[in-house]
């Protein structure tokens, strides 16, 4: 009985995280009017979570295996909801950014500790189910969320986008702390990396303030230039701590396992060749359609659907079916998906065809991610779960932000000046057919790069040891 119980604290902890991402989604253009920002501030209101969030699902697994995964998840909840009550009084796009940060923080500790929760509760047997169904609610939340966003946004305003997080948060806080338990703490004598952390921080900051920037300051920058060489200089530099750290952030010695290698590679890639394509989709019918952001946010619907149909089957198919097979079948299934998205953006086509290629990524993302995920957690050691974890979390963040950053700074790069903060702009935004042509040329540069990293993607997944997850019923936790 424990494990299902964990299962619904894990399930709405991220529910609650992942639906906010959603909501934000189709409400940005409201926001973007509100606070009368700039094309680069309306794009670091989702790219400052982002950013913080993936650094720091990698300190955080190493945290949470020092000082307990139960404590760091419910701290977690509670910085997540207070923050989110204050996000709702923002009086500017700069206090809302800074809000948003400690958001991400919060979001982390919750993200971070649910896949080791289930993984310390569940046997063996049974883990890809529960990894299943708490992806169901992930995927559950990727539905709910643009339409969410969309009837609070038309309905009450922006501000209560973040006010709804709270009465949920206090309910996720009061059933965690009823029904966790406290495991035995997996690494007592460890220290927090306190410079490999700093170190990546500042790297991947760098990195993505350089992608964000680029299109709009120009690559020559030297703030582009800058973040492109802190980046540089400070990742051998985290390497190399990593390797003489008596505890490092990341253990690179779990790259040893080829399996556990490749399936985060995949994990990052895929990550990276889907997340665009619902922003920049429910950006495009308010722009282009001039729909409100509940009609965008049933238009991107399908994206969810088709993980939240084929992502409890996945769970069980992983008992029968080599990893591999599933993972580079559900990796193709979202390329095609990608490829009729690249043929119909822009044209003529009616929304039904467009809407059958978001189900594909869909449904592909769906099958890949449970499987992938289940052979990540089972081929660590219990005391390596929370790193590890932690690890597969950031690639996958830190494949959302690249693909939202780049996607971003493409479609910039393809407007002439008087366009850039034409994404923004919603339902009231008049194109001519001229600057309409600019959009979609972007819109299209944007699919084609999402097509290559979904082939990476595909690469890494076949090329992983081919081998079934084992069915023996191992108890994890009593």
């Amino acid at each position: 009985m424990y494990p299902w119980l964990v299962l619904s604290v894990t399930s709405l902890g991220a529910f609650l995280v992942l639906i906010n991402i959603g909501t934000l989604n189709v409400a940005l253009p409201e926001l973007s009017q509100q606070f009368h920002a700039s094309a680069s501030a309306s794009s670091w209101i989702l790219l400052s979570y982002m950013l913080v969030n993936t650094i720091l699902i990698l300190i955080f697994g190493q945290i949470s295996d020092i000082f307990g995964r139960k404590r760091m998840y419910l701290v977690g909840m509670a910085i997540f909801t207070v923050s989110s009550l204050l996000l709702g009084y923002a009086p500017n796009v700069e206090i809302l950014i800074l809000l948003r940060i400690v958001q991400a923080a919060g979001g982390a500790l919750v993200v971070t500790n649910t896949t080791p929760l289930i993984t310390d509760a569940f046997p063996k047997s049974q883990l890809g189910t529960g990894l299943g169904l708490n992806i169901l609610s992930a995927s559950v939340a990727q539905v709910l969320g643009p339409v969410v966003g969309g009837m609070v946004t038309t309905a009450w305003g922006w501000r209560w986008v973040f006010w709804c997080n709270v009465p949920f948060g206090i309910i996720a806080l009061i059933w965690g702390l009823c029904i966790l338990r406290e495991m035995p703490l997996t690494r007592i004598h460890s220290k927090v990396d306190r410079y490999g952390g700093i170190m990546i921080f500042f790297a991947l900051a760098g990195l993505i303030i350089a992608l964000s920037e680029g299109g709009e300051l120009g690559w020559g920058n030297m703030q582009v230039i800058g973040g492109f060489a802190v980046f540089a200089i400070l990742t051998p530099l985290f390497i190399w701590h990593e390797h003489r750290s008596a505890s490092p952030l990341l253990d690179l010695s779990l790259f040893k396992s080829w399996t556990f290698g490749m399936a985060n590679i995949a994990t990052f890639f895929n990550s990276f060749s889907r997340t665009a394509v619902a922003l920049l989709f429910a950006l495009y019918y308010q722009f282009a359609f001039h729909q409100n952001a509940l009609d965008a946010g049933l238009r991107i619907l399908p994206i969810s659907i088709g993980m939240l149909v084929i992502s409890p089957i996945a769970g069980m198919l992983t008992k029968r079916v080599a990893i591999r097979f599933l993972t580079s079948l559900g990796i193709l299934i979202s390329t095609a998906g990608l490829l009729l998205l690249l043929l119909v953006v822009g044209s003529n086509f009616s929304y039904g065809v467009t809407a059958c290629g978001m189900l594909l990524i869909g449904i592909g993302t769906g099958l890949f991610l449970t499987p992938n995920t289940t052979e990540i957690m089972t081929s660590v050691t219990e005391q390596s779960r929370g790193v590890a974890n932690g690890l597969r979390s950031m690639l996958y963040n830190l494949g959302q932000v690249l693909s939202t950053a780049l996607s971003l700074t493409i479609v910039g790069a393809a407007l002439p000046v008087h366009l850039k903060n034409v994404l923004y702009t919603g339902k009231n935004n008049v194109l001519s057919a001229v600057d309409f042509t600019f959009v979609i040329q972007g819109y299209r540069w944007v699919i084609v790069a999402l097509i290559g990293t979904s082939l990476l993607a595909l690469a890494a997944s076949w090329f992983r040891p081919q081998q079934k997850i084992d069915c023996e019923s191992t108890s994890a936790a009593t």
